[in-house]
């Protein structure tokens, strides 16, 4: 254990960023939980919603959502895989919860990066909370500065039977206290939240009293269990507070572990206010602890994909496609020029990060694109074709040209104009020797290329090629030499003998 958290540490340390003074707004993103029921020895904060791990989903949608933020990502469990997997981000730091002593107990560690003198504003999420976009975080930042209160709870709306409802209830400040007096400018002020458990170990006639400015106010176990309001694990607090009452939040309940949802009552004893809001989308609010509402979430995420783009290009199967992020904004771009892109998504198709569309573009059923793969105008790829690049390699596909069926094509790759890659074909290239192909070539036939340079208006059929240089050769008739059957001489046919 020592030397895992000595290596934590050091991660850390070699961070390059540091926490920001100036600037007025902190996300701490909760992330240091495994996730035991998700049954995976992958840590749950990095199971991915459309590609991306959830607990950078939430990063992300911090950094959009409050346009100039520090991060600070509380890790423990798994905390290398998840440094290793967001170190990247701007105004990033890590913070470690050795031991999982529950919400509070993260915070206080987090806190611990930050400067007693700081002046800001704290947003506290959990990391496993994938769909959160950054408009939620926008209008929940401006909601609770509108508020003017010293804390914010963003909320959910249960839409279910209220007796599967299993959250923690958010229990708010009533009109009129239990004597029948207004509650004036406290009403809907929230008084604290009580888990479900809780409720439910009430008897059915009695009644839950609780207190809040020296009034009481009743609830019956219905009302409770009726409420459907509930807490998100989602918070906004002035730093200034929190960093002087965070340490009163006591562990004494039978997990012995400090939770965050105990500050409120902390706060209302001390003269501040805490305040619920809920978000226009309740989905954004969704997390998960085992494999089938992770597989929930992708398809939300999928579905709001699709209705981005529905309308500009083509897609065969909104149940079944992937197209990332970047691309998806690409494609809003094109059709912000007003031309019509005439983009087609066969069934299947996965387009991947640091792929450029362009205009008339098809890809038919099981294409996949990843990497940085440049597409000309008037493309078409077809079934099953996979093209692929390394980090560092650039593909290109020119115009009016053509991939068949099933091709595999790979790296350090140029594909000229109105050239026809036929079906049974495997090209790659590397850093050292890319392969690039000319203008108006036909490659097909079972052929293999690997970093050749092939002359304009060639056909190639049946044929190996490994790092040749391949001539435009113009016969006696005025036709282009075709080249066909090329095999270079074998190696280990020592090794070959007859049975």
């Amino acid at each position: 254990m020592e030397n895992k958290n000595k290596l934590v540490y050091e991660l850390i340390n070699n961070q390059k960023c540091e926490f920001d003074n100036s600037i007025k707004e902190t996300a701490v993103i909760l992330a240091a939980g495994h996730g035991k029921r998700i049954k995976s020895h992958t840590s749950k904060m990095l199971h991915k919603i459309w590609e991306k791990p959830t607990v950078e989903r939430v990063a992300d949608a911090c950094r959009k959502g409050l346009a100039n933020v520090n991060s600070i990502i509380v890790v423990g469990i798994k905390a290398p895989d998840v440094i290793s997997a967001i170190s990247n981000n701007p105004n990033t730091t890590f913070a470690y919860q050795e031991e999982q002593k529950g919400t509070g107990h993260a915070v206080q560690v987090a806190i611990e990066k930050i400067e007693n003198n700081y002046d800001g504003t704290i947003y506290i999420l959990p990391g496993d909370m994938g769909l959160i976009d950054s408009e939620s975080i926008s209008d929940f930042k401006d909601s609770f500065l509108k508020s003017r209160a010293d804390m914010m709870v963003l909320t959910g709306l249960y839409e279910g039977n209220p007796n599967n409802n299993a959250y923690g209830r958010i229990v708010r400040v009533k009109e009129f206290d239990e004597n029948g007096e207004a509650s004036g400018e406290d009403s809907g002020k929230v008084i604290e939240i009580i888990e479900h458990k809780d409720i439910l170990n009430l008897r059915d006639d009695e009644k839950y009293l609780t207190s809040f400015h020296n009034k009481s106010y009743s609830f019956t176990k219905k009302e409770l269990i009726e409420n459907n309001e509930f807490n998100s694990g989602v918070y906004a607090v002035d730093y200034k507070h929190l960093r002087k009452l965070l340490d009163k939040i006591e562990s004494d309940n039978v997990q012995g572990e400090i939770y965050i949802t105990d500050l409120i009552s902390i706060f209302n004893n001390n003269g501040l206010t805490v305040r619920a809001v809920h978000p226009h989308e309740q989905h954004v609010l969704m997390g998960f602890n085992n494999k089938s509402v992770l597989l929930e979430m992708e398809h939300i995420a999928r579905k709001q994909t699709y209705e981005l783009i529905k309308n500009i290009i083509e897609i065969e199967s909104p149940d079944d496609f992937f197209i990332h992020e970047n691309v998806v904004n690409d494609i809003l771009d094109l059709d912000k020029k007003g031309k019509p892109i005439d983009i087609k998504i066969g069934k299947g198709v996965y387009l991947g990060k640091g792929v450029k569309i362009n205009y008339n573009l098809s890809l038919m059923k099981n294409v996949y694109v990843k990497g940085n793969i440049v597409f000309g105008e008037n493309v078409s790829i077809w079934q099953n074709v996979h093209l692929s690049t390394f980090v560092n390699q650039t593909m290109t596909i020119g115009n009016n040209s053509e991939v068949l069926w099933g091709d595999i094509v790979k790296g350090n790759i140029k594909i000229g104009n109105n050239t026809r890659i036929e079906s049974s074909v495997n090209m790659t290239g590397n850093d050292e020797y890319p392969t690039i192909i000319g203008d108006n070539v036909t490659i097909k036939g079972t052929s293999y290329i690997f970093g050749s340079h092939i002359d304009n208006d060639l056909f190639i059929e049946h044929s190996i090629l490994i790092k040749k240089n391949i001539d435009r050769v113009v016969q006696k008739n005025g036709k282009v030499k075709n080249i066909r059957f090329f095999l270079p001489p074998p190696e280990g046919i020592d090794s070959i003998t007859d049975l």
